[in-house]
């Protein structure tokens, strides 16, 4: 008896399991719920997304009904597909811009653009990148060429209010609007807002909601509807993550000897653009790394055939955008770097993910400019981690390691018997001591370490960067600090003197 109340327990049990694995199963919800065109669904697949995420389920309905919508979500929630595809679905496909985006910095308008694109393309819609520090007239041409516009606020007024451009959407996101508010484009958006038709579906968002964004709100939006997501996606505690400050003609120095440094058994470079993934495959492969690129204008065969050789080991280093991010299952991946740091906390999360799985350790190596280590702070932020601020090696520490890393092989390798015979064979002709020189000269050549010696900024520099960025928010916590940071990032382009003195300091670098 006792036996059978075993077995009728464990067979009690083990359907439980299976009920409750089915129940939550159905419970899960797909992007097929929201009757997406054929087209569009296909492009989120090819994208690699799975399943909607909060702020997705919350706001596309209410998008797709019309309303105007003030969604209050932390950046990496997904907010550019909550509002990017139920704005896609409902496009028509006419001549003319469609859909405006406003967002605070070139890098987030870039970042968002790429990713309206890839939802877009497959049905034909265009998009053309607004912010400040290019030519006017390349923009212009853009923009009368595209379906959807993402810009940022100084130069999107400058056209506006120079009539050099007309534009008509039946849809505008105001995106990151706390952001805007905090670098002091309040202005430039009520201006903007005076341009744009008043029969529009006008969405918001924004991570916290003070009371300018809240009369702001008031202002532009319709009786909108509310939805409040909180985010709960953490970065793996079995990551470590690292950042070096290097000037940007000393990224692919860096990364070398970082490489050399950590001696990663299986890595994944990530860049934020597929010319960076073709260049730097290309310079890789010519220093004799063993690598693999990956990006979405490749076909789905090539894409898997490369995916299935960095499974196998044929590949030792990946180098990819996002687009590798999600849906990529390498248990053994022991090192990501990050080329250039994404500006979307999401992606980066998504990025070091990659590593440190299956119970193993992990490392996660950023490399930023000087001035990008306010975007450090930000993702810090907003995904709750922290991240270790590190010197690159010189090229003495590099050599000293590999130079200690091969005596300790040398003394662990076993001695073969046709190893003997060749020693024994060199002895009639060089003693003994000479061989063990010789030997040595050909094996140290392979570990060799190039390039400069100093590489990056030293600790006490960047300390000393960290504190003066913090000294500056302390003091210019206004208005104008957030207009001279935008006159440097080429984010307000209020004369042509200031957009001249922008690439001026573009071609130095």
């Amino acid at each position: 008896m006792g036996i059978i109340r075993v077995i009728s327990a464990r067979v009690i049990k083990y359907y439980s399991y299976i009920l409750k694995n089915y129940y939550k199963e159905a419970k899960r919800m797909t992007f097929k719920e929201f009757k997406f065109k054929d087209k569009l669904n296909q492009a989120i697949e090819n994208a690699g997304f799975k399943e909607p995420s909060p702020v997705q389920k919350e706001s596309i309905p209410i998008i797709l009904d019309g309303y105007d919508m003030i969604g209050q979500a932390q950046t990496g929630t997904g907010k550019t597909a909550a509002f990017g595809l139920p704005i896609i679905e409902m496009m028509s496909g006419d001549s003319g811009i469609e859909a405006l985006v406003i967002v605070p910095t070139r890098e987030l308008a870039m970042q968002v653009s790429d990713e309206l694109f890839r939802f877009g393309k497959i049905l034909g819609f265009k998009t053309a990148t607004v912010y400040g520090g290019t030519a006017y007239n390349k923009q212009i041409e853009r923009i009368n060429h595209a379906n959807i516009v993402v810009a940022t606020p100084g130069r999107l007024q400058d056209l506006l209010k120079s009539k050099r451009i007309k534009l008509n959407p039946k849809f505008v996101v105001l995106d990151e609007a706390d952001e805007m508010l905090d670098m002091g484009f309040l202005d430039e958006i009520k201006n903007i807002f005076r341009y744009l038709p008043e029969d529009r579906q006008t969405l918001m968002f924004s991570a916290t909601m003070p009371k300018q964004i809240k009369i702001l709100a008031e202002e532009i939006l319709n009786s909108p509807k509310s939805v409040t997501v909180t985010k709960s996606e953490r970065t793996n505690s079995d990551i470590t993550q690292k950042f070096y400050v290097v000037s940007d003609y000393e990224r692919d120095d860096a990364l070398l000897r970082l490489i050399d440094y950590k001696n990663p058994s299986k890595s994944i470079i990530f860049c934020r653009m597929k010319k960076e993934v073709d260049r730097l495959s290309s310079y890789m492969t010519s220093q004799g790394f063993k690598v693999a690129g990956l990006h979405g204008d490749m076909e789905q065969k090539q894409r898997e055939r490369t995916i299935r050789a960095f499974k196998q080991g044929l590949v030792e280093i990946f180098i990819a955008t996002d687009v590798a991010a999600r849906g990529l299952d390498v248990n053994d991946v022991s090192h990501v770097f990050n080329y250039h740091i994404p500006f979307d906390s999401e992606s980066y999360v998504h990025r070091i993910g990659r590593t440190g799985r299956a119970g193993n350790k992990g490392e996660a190596i950023t490399l930023v400019s000087p001035n990008e280590l306010r975007t450090i702070k930000r993702i810090e932020k907003d995904v709750g981690t922290k991240m270790i601020s590190r010197v690159v090696p010189t090229r003495q520490e590099v050599q000293s390691k590999k130079d200690s890393n091969l005596l300790n092989e040398i003394i662990k390798t076993d001695i073969t018997p046709s190893a003997i015979e060749l020693v024994k064979e060199l002895q009639h002709d060089i003693d003994i001591v000479t061989i063990a020189h010789l030997l040595a000269s050909i094996v140290q050549k392979e570990i060799d370490v190039k390039g400069k010696d100093i590489i990056g900024l030293n600790q006490e520099e960047i300390e000393r960067l960290i504190e003066k960025n913090r000294y500056q928010k302390g003091r210019d916590g206004n208005s104008r600090r957030g207009r001279r940071g935008r006159n440097r990032n080429g984010n307000r382009g209020d004369s042509r003197r200031r957009d001249r003195s922008s690439r001026r300091k573009r071609d130095r670098g």
